[in-house]
């Protein structure tokens, strides 16, 4: 059977073509005209058709690179369904380097948005209405807020059975159980009916190569499970087995002062273990950072300076936490991660 042409902004894209279209957002005060760049990759046959989302914080620049090598797959010549791939979202501030939008609202928290509100609900409710609803699947590339680094983590609302299905499929061995905020693009897509995950990576502002490439293979896995693209001729693999946390907590700076982080991302704290110790310049007092519960640490602060109350480690809850560090730990070595892109140069 063959597939049916794929139309967005009133542009077609026939069965076996793929297509960059442009959707306006509006013009700068200059009178510069401000376009979202949308790639639409349509296959010969039906099947889903997922979309891909990144720089909804502008920072926010992991999910960029993960998309061009998506993009780059010879296998997309096998696609079936429609790929619809949105590596910038946030256009305004993907050009001054900033999470936010010039209204300095979060777009993560205005979705599904309104076409007579502010700039950042217009650019929510149009991504909703161009690409959203047009997906039977997403998938929204993320990184750390600035200053900030997160282990590779899929987060979504795991007692919905489709999305805890594009989790497992994405092979991440830490999976966090979390509906979103109200106003995040995860929540709002998959109340629509269109079940969403969010993967979270690295750092704002920064290529991280481990970070993307795992993206990469996690997004390829997701667009076997879902028949999108053949499956994986059957060969020797290590089975990544992923793990829920149902809750997580951050721990705060209990005062201002410059930390020395002694607990590094993805390891393994118990209930009182010391996790830095934040000092005044001259080192003639110090206090302890103690971890609250047991767990592993799968977000944590990169900057030494600290205010009192600043976020500094994110703990999530597992049942079983040792299993979980050597896990990561285990994938933490595996920097090539072969199999995913052939020839594909380290950043």
């Amino acid at each position: 059977m063959r597939n049916t042409p794929f139309v967005l902004n009133g542009v077609q894209v026939q069965p076996g073509q793929r297509c960059s279209i442009d959707l306006s957002v509006g013009r700068l005060y200059t009178h510069s005209e401000i376009t979202m760049p949308v790639y639409v990759v349509n296959g010969k046959k039906p099947g889903k058709r997922l979309f891909l989302s990144a720089a909804i914080h502008g920072d926010e620049i992991n999910g960029v690179e993960m998309i061009r090598r998506i993009l780059a797959l010879p296998s997309l010549k096998q696609l079936q369904g429609t790929l619809i791939a949105v590596p910038v979202v946030n256009v305004h501030g993907f050009i001054n380097t900033s999470r936010y939008l010039p209204d300095r609202r979060d777009l993560n928290r205005s979705f599904p948005g309104s076409a007579q509100g502010s700039l950042t609900a217009r650019l929510a409710n149009l991504f909703m209405n161009e690409v959203v609803k047009n997906a039977t699947h997403g998938i929204d590339l993320h990184t750390a807020a600035i200053h900030r680094n997160n282990l590779p983590q899929v987060r979504g609302d795991l007692d919905n059975p489709q999305v805890a299905e594009l989790a497992d499929a994405f092979g991440i061995p830490v999976l966090l159980s979390s509906n979103g905020p109200d106003g995040a693009l995860r929540r709002v897509a998959t109340e629509a009916g269109v079940p969403t995950i969010l993967y979270e990576a690295g750092e704002a502002l920064r290529f991280d190569e481990f970070s993307i490439r795992a993206g990469v293979k996690g997004i390829v896995g997701v667009l076997r499970r879902l028949g999108m693209l053949p499956a994986r001729a059957q060969k020797r693999q290590r089975v990544v087995t992923p793990f829920i946390a149902h809750s997580s907590t951050w721990v705060r700076a209990p005062e201002s002062g410059i930390i020395r982080s002694l607990a590094p991302l993805g390891a393994r704290v118990r209930k009182g273990e010391t996790l830095g110790i934040i000092a005044d310049p001259f080192g003639e007092k110090e206090r302890i950072v103690s971890a609250p519960t047991d767990g592993v640490i799968i977000g944590c602060s990169d900057l030494p300076l600290v205010n009192e109350g600043d976020a500094l480690f994110h703990i999530a809850r597992f049942e079983k936490p040792a299993d979980v560090a050597a896990v990561v730990e285990a994938l933490q070595g595996e920097q090539t991660l072969p199999g995913v892109l052939p020839d594909e140069p380290t950043l």
